[in-house]
Parts: C-alpha cells; sequence; structure tokens
C-alpha cells in the first residue's frame, strides 16, 4: 500500500518560522537589545511567519491535519497582518489591543485542543495564550508598559518551546527514531 502522506511533515517548517518571527518580536517587547528585533521581526512577519507558516498550513489541509492546518494557516495569517498592521495602518494604542485581544479568544481555544497534541505543542499554546495575555493589557493605555515588557519574555519562551518542537519534528524524522521527545499526549 502507498504512503498515505504524499507530503512531508510541514509541521517543523511552520514552528520555525512561527519560532524565528515570534522570537524577534518578544525581543523588542521584551527590549532586549534596546529593541533592535522589531524591524527583524517585520520583515519575518511577511516572509518567514507570514508567508511560509501559510504555506505549511495548507500543507497540513493535505495531509488531513485540521490542527496544524488552522494553527499554521492562522498564524501565517496573524504575522502578515502584523505586517499590514505596522506598515500601512500604523495602529498602536486600543486598536493593537482589540486586534491582540482577537488573538487571545483564538489561542485560547487552540490551547484546549492542543491538549490532545503533545505536551510540547499544549506547553507552546499555553505560554502563548499567556503572551497574549500580557501584550493585550499592555497595549491598552499607559502605565502598562511592564505588561509588555512581560508578554515580550515570555513570547520569548513561546520562541524557545515552537523551536524545540521544530527542531523535534526534523531530528526525529531524519534519524527514525525518537531523539527529542516531544511527550504524547491525545
Amino acid at each position: 500500500m502507498a504512503d498515505e502522506h504524499k507530503v512531508a511533515d510541514p509541521g517543523p517548517l511552520g514552528l520555525a518560522g512561527f519560532a524565528a518571527t515570534t522570537f524577534c518580536l518578544s525581543s523588542a517587547n521584551a527590549n532586549l537589545w534596546h529593541g533592535a528585533g522589531a524591524a527583524a521581526a517585520v520583515s519575518l512577519a511577511l516572509f518567514y511567519g507570514g508567508l511560509v507558516q501559510l504555506a505549511a498550513g495548507m500543507w497540513e489541509f493535505a495531509r488531513g491535519n485540521t490542527f496544524g492546518a488552522l494553527a499554521f494557516s492562522s498564524y501565517g495569517g496573524f504575522w502578515l497582518a502584523v505586517y499590514a498592521f505596522l506598515n500601512f495602518q500604523k495602529g498602536s494604542g486600543a486598536s493593537l489591543g482589540v486586534f491582540l485581544l482577537a488573538w487571545t479568544i483564538f489561542t485560547f481555544y487552540m490551547l484546549i485542543a492542543s491538549t490532545r497534541t503533545n505536551t510540547v505543542l499544549m506547553l507552546i499554546f499555553l505560554v502563548l495564550f499567556i503572551t497574549f495575555i500580557f501584550l493585550t493589557i499592555g497595549a491598552w493605555g499607559a502605565g502598562h508598559a511592564s505588561m509588555t515588557k512581560i508578554g515580550g519574555w515570555t513570547g520569548l519562551l513561546t520562541a524557545l518551546l515552537a523551536w524545540y518542537a521544530s527542531a523535534a519534528g526534523v531530528i526525529n524524522d531524519s534519524f527514525k527514531r525518537v531523539v527529542l521527545p516531544l511527550g504524547p499526549r491525545g
């Protein structure tokens, strides 16, 4: 019988795009390197976090993976929207708060669905959800800059977890055995 998957696992690619873009923007939010990650994040948002992750989502559709398709396509769309928001809308403040609140809600129900995947993926969504909470609060008004900074630090943790999951996907596949465990849940 032929292999059921004609498309290689797009998960490591999507996770890598998400991790790199999240890392750069989160480093700016955490005020590492005096915000130097912001320019890198905007470029990554269009290409690696946006278009590449969107493509990974489409490949997940071809594999029949609803969770992966929705996650990668949506967060690819998120990064494309971040690019547009920053470059075309020049959005900030309450507009940014509403934008981030929508993603906090989406991430919450993806967190629930992730409990049926693996431990690392569930942790990514849990820490991402916490990140969006802090960033949403930070976007709404004076005196909340420390919330954005905390969101930056939790975003960095999110990126590290996503890189680990990406590395596990490609390394485990390359070695044809579990080298980096993910902790099956579902």
